[in-house]
């Protein structure tokens, strides 16, 4: 695997200076455990270094030590979830004391756009509806202004952890914002020249942000394109952050290309994140989750399918319905006819 950037610039708000970072070096929802360490709580390699400290917010005290205890789940491994490549953290609530007050907009109105980020992400990941509304109405202004580092890598990660799909938007967002990627169409060409270079650290981030920026409406067809163009790469690695960044993108034509590339990808990693991105992560509705059930279903006996993937068709129809039914076809037929 290519070493990661040893570097990035600070964003300047035109997507010429957006920073550069091979994604695998800092943590990302796709809520992998990279070897030797855990990447939610390793440092960003490809970032601006600085010590992560819980911001400096009296209210906020008690969040911060949330989350970071939510984190410590991570590094860990969730014993509910059996992904073998997956620690999650979708099930883990952020105690939050006092919310409200961490989204005060007075009192966020007088920090520096890099610690307003911090602390109503912060907030958001904690539940609080208000930071998630306030998020919404400055991440705009946030343009230019926010520095990538280890800091916003393990905050935007949390929010795109969370069970809440407007936090997960809000991680979106900020990332963006971090990058110096304006949700417009100069943005997305830099991004696609990303994606054609010969850099293969540049190549698997302008994957990971062309999912960001289709999921804000940037051109999502002509992402989508592109994304499930690369589905045929030749690498493994290519082919997985494609199936990551249509897992971003979400919406009722990404599902298809999922579970086609659950079915028929040579590599086991892209196939069992095309699972894990069709059951719970990425940004899909229930609903279209529960679209999938019918093709998951076939594919849990499927003899063209090895046992490790029949394995995580059960796994995601487990996830998708919440139902504890043994790994046997016939039951979860039956079951599902039952309902239907």
């Amino acid at each position: 695997m290519d070493s990661p950037l040893s570097s990035a610039p600070e964003p300047k708000g035109t997507p010429n200076t957006a920073p550069v970072v091979d994604p695998r070096s800092r943590p990302l929802p796709d809520y992998s455990t990279l070897e030797p360490t855990s990447d939610l709580t390793g440092a960003s390699a490809g970032a601006t270094h600085r010590t992560v400290r819980t911001i400096q917010f009296a209210p906020l005290l008690a969040i911060g030590v949330g989350i970071s205890l939510a984190l410590l789940v991570v590094s860990t491994g969730n014993a509910r979830s059996p992904w073998s490549r997956f620690a999650r953290m979708l099930h883990a609530d952020v105690a939050a004391p006092a919310p409200v007050a961490a989204a005060n907009a007075p009192q966020i109105d007088r920090m520096k756009p890099q610690k307003q980020a911090e602390a109503l992400l912060e907030a958001a990941v904690a539940h609080s509806d208000s930071a998630v509304d306030q998020i919404s109405s400055r991440v705009d202004h946030w343009q230019g202004q926010l520095a990538w580092d280890s800091q916003m890598a393990t905050l935007t990660a949390a929010a795109l952890n969370s069970n809440d799909m407007r936090v997960r938007e809000s991680g979106i967002e900020v990332e963006l914002a971090a990058y110096g990627l304006a949700k417009n169409s100069r943005s997305l060409e830099y991004v696609l020249k990303m994606v054609e270079s010969p850099n293969h650290a540049r190549k698997i981030w302008g994957l990971w942000a062309l999912g960001l920026m289709g999921n804000r409406g940037v051109e999502t067809a002509r992402v989508l394109q592109v994304l499930s163009a690369h589905l045929k790469d030749s690498d493994e690695d290519s082919r997985h952050w494609a199936v990551e960044g249509l897992a971003l993108v979400g919406g009722n034509d990404t599902i298809p290309l999922l579970l086609t590339a659950m079915h028929d990808d040579p590599s086991p990693v892209v196939r069992e994140e095309a699972a894990c991105g069709v059951a719970e992560s990425g940004m899909f509705s229930h609903e279209q989750r529960v679209s999938a059930i019918p093709q998951l279903l076939s594919y849990t006996d499927d003899p063209a399918l090895d046992a490790r993937t029949h394995g995580w068709a059960f796994q995601a129809l487990t996830e998708i319905t919440g139902q504890s039914l043994p790994s046997d076809s016939a039951a979860w037929r039956n079951w599902y006819e039952s309902r239907n």
